[in-house]
């Protein structure tokens, strides 16, 4: 049989031996863990641990202390700075309030980056707006504003504000913050369908154990008092056989 002359492609975001700083004081260091493509990668440990630290870090908001960041076999912080805009347009991020301007309706907020950075037609933007309000479940309500949806539908406007640009990559800053559990498990329901029908690679900042066990795939674990990432892998094979205590004490809590 021939052998193909096909390489790997290289996985979406590799980070190598990262270490984060405020000033002088240290958050995490010697970070390496590698988040493949259409996976659902979670980022969890305690409070304080630097999850949303390191979230600003894999996004190209805050700049290594020391170690890199490669998205897509590129090194974020040594490429030409054309490559990283590029870059960073290709990164949906759904913050924890949603992060809609309130003085919008919801189709204005999805149709500001397209017009932001495409030169698309305006029916075309509309198009677009309409397509990705009902990927989410609010098709027909582009026309709200902000103030009238329920926090689940805020969320999920902000999902699909973040998918408007057709981003490789979604990151999710504690989605579940603020949503009932009957709202949190429709948004953990919907990430799964984004990546399989999508085939987006989706990175989950949350401590939320419902959502880790729902979705997650793949996980890195961030202790907060060893500063450094003490487990990688499966969160359901961690919870059963991780070796670390504090490991398995996190993912068990009121079992």
């Amino acid at each position: 049989m021939m052998e193909s002359n096909k390489t790997k492609a290289p996985p979406p975001i590799e980070v190598r031996d990262l270490t984060m700083k405020w000033g002088q004081r240290l958050i995490q260091e010697h970070l390496n863990f590698t988040i493949e493509k259409g996976s659902i990668f979670i980022v969890m440990g305690g409070s304080g641990c630097g999850k949303s630290t390191l979230l600003r870090h894999l996004i190209g908001l805050n700049h290594p202390t020391s170690g890199t960041v490669m998205r897509n076999g590129v090194d974020f912080w040594e490429c030409p700075d054309e490559t990283r805009t590029a870059i960073m347009r290709q990164s949906g991020i759904l913050y924890q309030s949603g992060a809609l301007w309130s003085a919008m309706t919801i189709a204005e907020n999805l149709a500001l980056p397209l017009r932001q950075f495409t030169t698309i037609s305006e029916q075309e933007i509309a198009d677009i707006c309409e397509y990705k309000l009902a990927l989410v479940g609010l098709a027909g309500r582009g026309g709200l504003y902000p103030s009238e949806l329920s926090g689940g539908m805020r969320k999920r406007a902000g999902l699909a504000r973040a998918m408007v640009l057709d981003p490789e990559v979604l990151f999710f800053d504690e989605p579940s913050a603020g949503l009932d559990p009957l709202s949190a498990r429709r948004l953990d329901d919907l990430i799964l369908e984004l990546r399989d029908t999508l085939g987006t690679t989706i990175v989950v900042i949350t401590h939320d154990l419902d959502s880790i066990f729902t979705i997650g795939t793949d996980s890195v674990f961030l202790d907060a008092e060893r500063k450094t990432a003490t487990a990688r892998g499966n969160p359901t094979d961690l919870r059963e056989t991780c070796p670390d205590a504090g490991v398995r004490t996190f993912l068990r809590r009121g079992a």
